[in-house]
């Protein structure tokens, strides 16, 4: 998976002035495009857009302060429909618009080509099962919430406390198969994955189906189809063994095994000690088997 990352890598090299399909480069990568945008940004820290948008004007930005062609030919060049559009992508990565940095001589910000390379660190292994699962509902109060890559998410921990009373004891018992008891569930997730972007974030239950019954005050419904999971399990220091968890998922499992990401909820499972500084968590990933 590396290798076919690293063919990703040149690819966009030698497309940078040219139209960038991700739907070509995943052909490259041999996977899906939802997959290579899960991978890529969690082994470089960046949605795969953004590192195109970076490649491309640190490239700019040489050709800027060189003087050969003018600022609208070097726009043009780049995918940029106007000069104006170009100065406005121009100063959110350099910091200075390009007839300033022209006219200045000034710094500019490099964003270096990426190539992907495996290390070994230590020797512990990850735990994991894969399971077939029919399809099932996930029922309980959601909420609209941005996405935090490290430290704890406070519109989450704010949702979670203004749940009414008795609502989590009510759906408890609406929980009738694999994972048990209270989940959190993401859902409808950007797959650059980039730090603020929103999703869907459901604390309730797994259900084969809720019943005639009505749910519980606040709650929401959502189906999901029959599909493959691999179950991940971690213990350690909350919440950084979880958001651990996600991280060492993608940047470690993925390569080395024939699965990729599928669209679909992604579901954690956690057990807090008295405390609340450790967790025990199982993290429920939708996957299918690579082709070929």
């Amino acid at each position: 998976m590396l290798e076919r990352l690293n063919q990703v890598m040149e690819h966009i090299e030698r497309q940078l002035t040219e139209v960038i399909e991700v739907a070509a480069l995943a052909r490259t990568a041999a996977t899906s495009e939802y997959h290579l945008r899960r991978m890529f940004s969690a082994l470089a820290g960046m949605p795969l857009s953004e590192y195109v948008r970076r490649r491309r004007l640190t490239v700019a930005g040489a050709e800027v302060l060189a003087g050969r062609d003018s600022l609208l030919d070097i726009a043009v060049r780049y995918g940029y429909g106007s000069g104006e559009a170009f100065a406005r992508a121009f100063r959110a990565v350099h910091g200075v618009g390009p007839g300033e940095a022209r006219r200045g001589g000034a710094s500019l910000v490099s964003q270096p080509r990426l190539s992907f390379r495996l290390t070994v660190e230590g020797s512990s292994s990850m735990r994991y099962r894969v399971v077939d699962k029919p399809d099932f509902t996930v029922v309980g109060p959601k909420a609209r919430v941005p996405l935090v890559h490290a430290g704890p998410n406070q519109a989450i921990i704010d949702f979670v406390r203004g749940i009414a009373p008795g609502t989590m004891e009510a759906l408890a018992k609406l929980s009738d198969q694999e994972p048990h008891g209270v989940v959190s569930v993401c859902d409808d997730l950007d797959p650059g994955r980039a730090e603020g972007t929103e999703l869907d974030y459901y604390q309730g239950v797994i259900t084969a189906a809720p019943g005639p019954e009505p749910l519980p005050d606040g709650s929401t419904a959502l189906a999901v189809p029959a599909g493959t999971w691999a179950v991940f399990t971690a213990s350690g220091p909350a919440p950084e063994a979880i958001q651990y968890l996600w991280r060492d998922v993608f940047t470690e499992w993925f390569p080395a095994n024939p699965y990729r990401s599928r669209p679909g909820p992604e579901i954690l499972r956690t057990n807090m000690s008295a405390d609340g500084g450790e967790a025990d968590a199982e993290l429920w990933l939708p996957v299918e088997r690579e082709q070929g």
